[in-house]
């Protein structure tokens, strides 16, 4: 079941479904809610989960200017204050792994554990495995017909505003997210970094994420791609909620996180 929040920056729709601690599922770019159709039933039985659709994407639509992750990452802090009515657990793919980590960032007594999937903290040119893959990106690429199919089905903006859309996000990417090492050890809630072994990030990226947020983990999927959620759904959402549930890591030889000497 959808509705629209009528938040600051731009009249969100979202849905929810199940009950439990919150959870939000933020989609990647070009996605709509329907790219969590394999995580939707295992995430609501343990979890109430909101699913909200930013800025030009989905059932919500675009606003005048560029768009940019900080912005949507103040969207997703009005939807939390609002909608949701505090903190929660935040899973996202892509696009909503980068705005997941803004929002920690700026709003840590929001999050309570997250969950990135396929994410990045540099501009597209620093960490694509292939850059060249961004250059041959255009609004009517075959390699992006998927995505205008999805767009077109629901946007309340009309079908001809695609290649505004598909323009704005690539743009976007060319250029941000800007967030340095030093930025992500701000970061304090529990997190779980999640990649497939020939996704669209570098894995040294990946890796760089990784020990940039203090305490995080790392799951490597092995035989998966940036779309992991959808090739290996029964593992991701049981990697997902394992950590939602999990409070401590204890393994029997650590080393990362061995106590430090004399503590």
């Amino acid at each position: 079941m959808g509705d629209y929040a009528d938040l600051p920056g731009v009249r969100t729709w979202y849905e929810t479904e199940g009950t439990g601690d919150p959870l939000l599922l933020l989609h990647g770019g070009f996605s709509p809610n329907e790219t969590w159709g394999a995580q939707r039933a295992d995430l609501a039985a343990a979890h109430r989960v909101f699913l909200p659709e930013r800025r030009a994407h989905g059932h919500t639509p675009d606003v005048a200017g560029p768009l940019s992750y900080t912005d949507m990452a103040d969207d997703t802090v009005a939807f939390l204050e609002r909608v949701v009515g505090g903190p929660a657990h935040l899973v996202g793919w892509s696009d909503g792994g980068v705005v997941a980590l803004l929002v920690a960032v700026a709003r840590p007594e929001l999050v309570r554990k997250i969950v990135v999937i396929g994410a990045n903290f540099r501009p597209a040119p620093e960490c694509f495995a292939e850059p060249a893959m961004l250059d041959a990106m255009t609004p009517g690429s075959p390699d992006m017909e998927f995505f205008r199919e999805m767009y077109v089905a629901v946007t309340p903006d009309g079908a001809d505003h695609w290649p505004v859309v598909a323009d704005k996000v690539l743009d976007m990417w060319r250029t941000q997210p800007t967030l340095t090492p030093e930025d992500l050890a701000r970061v304090r809630s529990p997190t779980l970094v999640m990649v497939g072994d020939d996704d669209m990030m570098t894995l040294e990226h990946t890796v760089a994420l990784y020990r940039a947020i203090p305490g995080a983990r790392l799951a490597v999927v092995p035989g998966a791609s940036h779309l992991v959620p959808l090739e290996q759904p029964a593992l991701v959402n049981r990697l997902i909620l394992d950590h939602l549930a999990q409070d401590a890591v204890e393994t029997m030889m650590p080393v990362l996180r061995a106590p430090a000497v004399g503590t």
